[in-house]
């Protein structure tokens, strides 16, 4: 006889379902394409972005890198670990998870052999408790559009980070109009996802549409009109929990 399954349960999996679906929409309506790295809009951001994580690095006083071990959530195919080793991680180090296993397969074939890739839902990864000095996201939550279940994968998030450690979040604030399957995250809502953190943010990352007209005239323009904050759409925000 089977357990039944209890209402948190269903809403979890129901939202799951539900991630898979946006994704799958991404598809059809061709927007794969506006993340390609060829776009110099997409190279300008992911530059920036890269210059932050080094900042991050420094000021949080996480580095050297060789030791620390870091989590990824949602790491898709894993450009976001590639960019890691790049800074100095190890690959042993790296573990990512992706709940859709057509972009594990991806990641697993770009990223080193001794990098573990964990497929399926973050919220109950078996990973144990307070293993990794770094549990990271990027532009994960703001395709949860239940929010507990944004709620339940915070709590989990922290729970992953050692004492000491931190969570590492870059992801978006503000609703796309033109794109219902997504919602904006608030800097308020980021640190009510994380009441017991110490948090800190930045704001950067110049509003994709404008960035890709910009860009399109030449891709000096992102980094002039991005020296005005409310133009500025991200923030990258590091997280640290408590040491006992």
């Amino acid at each position: 006889m089977s357990t039944p399954s209890s209402p948190k349960t269903e809403g979890a999996s129901e939202e799951l379902a539900a991630v898979a679906e946006r994704y799958d929409r991404r598809k059809t309506r061709g927007q794969a394409g506006l993340y390609s790295p060829l776009d110099p809009s997409v190279f300008m951001a992911q530059q920036e972005r890269e210059r932050a994580l080094i900042r991050w690095a420094r000021e949080s006083g996480l580095a050297p890198l060789r030791e620390k071990t870091l989590l990824e959530i949602g790491c898709g195919s894993g450009g976001n670990l590639l960019t890691f080793l790049q800074l100095g991680f190890s690959p042993a180090n790296l573990v990512g998870n992706e709940l859709l296993e057509e972009r594990c397969a991806r990641a697993r074939e770009r990223l080193p052999a001794a990098t573990r890739v964990v497929p399926g839902d973050a919220a109950s990864l078996d990973l144990g408790a307070e293993r990794f000095d770094v549990v990271f996201q990027s532009t994960v939550f703001t395709s949860l559009l239940d929010p507990e279940f944004q709620a339940r994968l915070a709590r989990r998030m922290f729970e992953l980070a050692k004492p000491g450690g931190q969570v590492l979040w870059y992801d978006f604030t503000y609703d796309n109009p033109r794109n219902p399957d997504v919602r904006g995250v608030s800097l308020e809502r980021v640190r009510a996802l994380f009441p017991e953190g110490e948090l800190h943010a930045r704001r950067l990352t110049l509003a994709p549409p404008l960035a890709r007209a910009l860009c399109r005239v030449h891709p000096g323009l992102y980094t002039i009109a991005n020296l005005v904050p409310f133009l500025r759409t991200h923030v990258l925000c590091w997280i640290r929990k408590g040491a006992r």
